[in-house]
């Protein structure tokens, strides 16, 4: 399930990407440039996906029911996918649009306005910076390692939504700001079409990147290498358990895991012994992964 600190990050980048894409569309609408409106609806589609993180956060607290009895902890990886397809379709689609139309059809910087776009493109970048940190230092509170490692190994869609989120925004940014840049000094505004292109094209690389991401979870993906590590260590270090297979585990939510192995114990215990031993591995099971939630032991016993 979604932590506090998830939702700490998410309410940080809708707050900064609000405001952002505010002053971006104030900014486009005095300057005409190409680049500050892709900016501006990059922004307001990232502050309308963090609505849906929090949504599908709220919807992965319900409690289970007997149409989804393991609970609906999946919501988070089913919404993060869609702020994926967000991202590509209207970021992407519309920044990529924009670029080709005022390619087609440019409009000449007004030099007494262009500091609109100085300003609000640096004031961006410091506040989303602030966006930044608090995602960046909500995740790496939970992975320690490094960053693209981080990523593929989290489980938690929604922060790393948010982290790949504010990556990507700090890019556009800055590639906003280049191409702007070029557009003045060489009085060429094909550059502010192409600074467009350039974001659309950065947008839909990540969202094809965070769909990959979320996909493996939203279909079934297993335990990390660390816990089958640990499970394993645990069911081994019985003297009861002679053999154990066919392990399988799944993730029904960011801190949530199914397991379910059988075990075959040895032929000398009674079937008491044989129940008292599968409580035993469930309550170790449990003290030493908190997150493994559901447990469901297949005992066997040798004849």
């Amino acid at each position: 399930m979604a932590t506090g600190g998830s939702k700490l990050a998410i309410y940080g980048a809708i707050g900064a990407n609000f405001c952002i894409a505010v002053m971006k569309f104030v900014a486009s609408y005095f300057t005409g440039s190409a680049s500050m409106l892709s900016e501006g609806i990059h922004s307001l589609i990232d502050t309308g996906n963090g609505g849906l993180l929090l949504y599908g956060i709220k919807r992965s607290q319900q409690e289970p029911d007997h149409k989804h009895p393991f609970g609906y902890g999946k919501e988070v990886f089913f919404w993060s996918f869609v702020v994926a397809i967000f991202i590509f379709a209207v970021g992407g689609g519309m920044a990529i649009y924009e670029g080709i139309s005022h390619i087609q059809h440019p409009s000449v910087f007004d030099d007494s306005k262009i500091m609109w776009n100085y300003g609000v493109l640096i004031g961006g970048i410091l506040v989303e910076s602030v966006s930044f940190y608090l995602a960046f230092r909500e995740f790496r509170r939970t992975q320690p390692t490094g960053f693209f490692s981080a990523i593929r190994k989290s489980k938690d869609a929604a922060t790393f939504a948010v982290m790949i989120e504010d990556t990507a925004a700090m890019l556009g940014l800055v590639v906003a700001l280049v191409f702007v840049f070029i557009g003045h000094m060489t009085g060429n505004p094909v550059w502010d079409g192409i600074g467009s292109i350039a974001i659309g094209v950065l947008l839909c690389s990540v969202s094809l990147f965070l769909a990959r991401e979320t996909k493996g979870l939203l279909v079934g993906e297993s335990a990390s290498d660390q816990t089958l590590v640990q499970l394993n260590h645990v069911l081994n270090g019985h003297d009861e358990v002679e053999k154990i297979g066919n392990l399988r585990t799944m993730h029904l939510g960011p801190a949530e895991v199914l397991l379910a192995v059988d075990v075959d114990f040895a032929s000398n215990l009674n079937s008491d012994q044989v129940e008292a031993a599968v409580e035993q591995l469930e309550k170790e099971i449990q003290a030493a992964m908190p997150h493994v939630s559901q447990i469901y032991i297949e005992a066997h016993k040798l004849s």
